[in-house]
């Protein structure tokens, strides 16, 4: 064999190994880590404390909403009632009080003065007649059985003047204290009935608790919805965060407010997120030993990053990618 044909098979082979050598990296070679979070969002359920029937719905999927614009209306004709009657019966305790303060009304005053007058009318002519017997008795001229009439029809006579005063006092100081207080009370026993109707009436419109987008709408218009059923749900669209699963055994490289690039693909490029929250207890196991001796459960970690300024089209449900090697 000539030496030219022997110093082209060695380099043919030294070649070949070298090409086999660098397949070997790429096949059998480590591979990285790649940590895979998904993106989330702070959410709220927009929901009535009354149930009633939508009459209309002011938005749509999608929407973007400012804290405060209406949402969706309810139909509520049984709160509407109760409102109703809840001032029907404010005004009926408003009156009793203004009763109580007001006294007795001229013309019952006046009935009274004229029943007084009559007691005292009927008191001296009874107190006559028992003097004119008196002297009769005295003298002999009635029996006993007369003077006693005489007697006692004065005191009845007494009475029924002391009975009528009282009554011509009472018309003339109106009710008692006890009375007006009691009237003051109902009254606004009566406020706060009204002020807790018209609180349900006036939940029977809807709004944005915040800034946001509307991501569902679970009730269409006309349906009847229950007290508390959510019917609309609004995203915070600057309220994001990933949240990652991490092993126990890649903890001790996590710290608190670290910063790291991840990727996300449906952006098609990096964001800077910080690890804003470490679960303080692990969750699951991820891995289980399959032999008695020398093999333990290795358990995850829940762990948020949020972004370090507002990502803008970044979504809930999207991934974010880091190669663990690059931390």
């Amino acid at each position: 064999m000539k030496r030219s044909n022997i110093i082209g098979l060695v380099g043919a082979l030294l070649g070949i190994a070298v090409l086999i050598s660098i397949l070997s990296w790429f096949i059998i070679g480590p591979t990285p880590t790649i940590l895979q979070g998904e993106t989330d969002a702070t959410s709220y359920k927009a929901s009535s404390k009354v149930a009633g029937r939508i009459d209309s719905l002011a938005v749509r999927e999608g929407q973007r909403v400012r804290k405060g614009d209406l949402l969706y209306i309810l139909s509520t004709p049984e709160v509407d009632a109760k409102v109703a009657q809840a001032e029907a019966a404010q005004a009926a305790a408003a009156a009793q009080e203004l009763k109580a303060y007001a006294g007795a009304r001229i013309q019952e005053i006046q009935a009274s003065r004229d029943l007084y007058s009559q007691a005292e009318a009927a008191l001296a002519l009874a107190r006559k007649n028992y003097e004119r017997a008196e002297n009769l008795y005295r003298d002999g001229v009635i029996s006993a059985q007369k003077f006693d009439e005489a007697t006692t029809a004065l005191k009845v006579s007494q009475a029924s003047a002391d009975a009528a005063k009282a009554q011509y006092s009472l018309a003339l100081e109106g009710a008692r204290p006890e009375d007006q207080s009691a009237a003051m009370a109902l009254t606004r026993q009566a406020a706060a009935v009204v002020a807790e109707a018209q609180s349900l009436q006036a939940d029977n419109r809807i709004y944005s608790p915040v800034d946001g987008e509307v991501s569902s709408i679970i009730a269409e218009q006309g349906e009847l919805v229950g007290q508390g059923y959510p019917v609309v749900t609004v995203i915070d669209m600057e309220d994001m965060w990933v949240t990652y699963n991490i092993k126990e055994t890649l903890m001790p490289r996590i710290k608190k407010d670290m910063r790291f690039l991840a990727y996300v693909p449906a952006l098609g490029r990096d964001v800077e997120f910080y690890v804003d929250h470490i679960a303080s207890q692990a969750d699951f196991a991820t891995w289980s030993a399959t032999r008695t001796q020398g093999g333990f459960d290795i358990k995850t970690f829940a762990v948020k990053a949020r972004p370090i300024s507002h990502v803008p089209d970044l979504r809930p449900g999207m991934s974010a990618l880091v190669n663990w090697d690059d931390l």
